[in-house]
């Protein structure tokens, strides 16, 4: 008998592998906080599944998403980026997300870790919503409204308001799979 998953991820193998295993599951490691934030702000516009399609190639584009290797990018691995047909070639997101390493590092000095820094907005412990259907979660929150003010102050970019609730969702800040899913008790 099939589990029953999320409206959002049926049909395509890809999505349902991510649904099963990684969405919505709490994230506490940096390196892969700033994996799933980079991901999310190339994907302001975009499908995710365009972003997942080719998140291999952004892994090996962006050097396996070492914060500190893509902080001092220069202006010519910055070029190369913007060649690179197997990423999304978007210059402003490809220069905020050098921006964004160095603010992510300065995150990390001030609190000791940016996941700290990010779960300190919901006190360490996942929101739980209880939703019928994936179409009721909402873009955004006040939480996110929040984090979001916050992240720009100190200097992230391509951080609105859904995409940090988008991150939220991702990384297991908050729980949105439909409470009929096999998900929604297991993380």
């Amino acid at each position: 008998m099939d589990k029953h998953r999320c409206g959002w991820c049926i049909g395509d193998t890809l999505y349902e592998s991510y649904h099963d295993n990684e969405w919505g599951v709490p994230v506490k490691d940096d390196a892969k906080l700033f994996e799933f934030l980079i991901l999310e702000t190339f994907q302001a516009g975009l499908s995710w599944i365009t972003i997942l399609r080719k998140r291999d190639n952004f892994r090996k584009a962006f050097d396996a998403f070492d914060y500190e290797k893509i902080a001092s990018y220069d202006q010519a691995k910055i070029d190369s980026l913007l060649q690179d047909t197997g990423i999304v070639r978007n210059k402003l997101k490809i220069n905020a997300t050098v921006s964004n390493a160095k603010a992510f590092m300065e995150v990390q000095k001030e609190f000791g870790s940016f996941s700290a820094y990010i779960w300190g907005f919901v006190d360490g412990k996942p929101i739980k919503n209880s939703l019928k259907h994936y179409k009721d979660a909402p873009a955004n929150t006040p939480l996110s409204d929040a984090i979001s003010k916050d992240l720009k102050k100190r200097g992230f970019k391509f951080v609105g308001s859904t995409v940090v609730y988008a991150h939220m969702q991702a990384t297991g800040m908050v729980n949105d799979h439909e409470t009929n899913c096999f998900r929604y008790h297991e993380v």
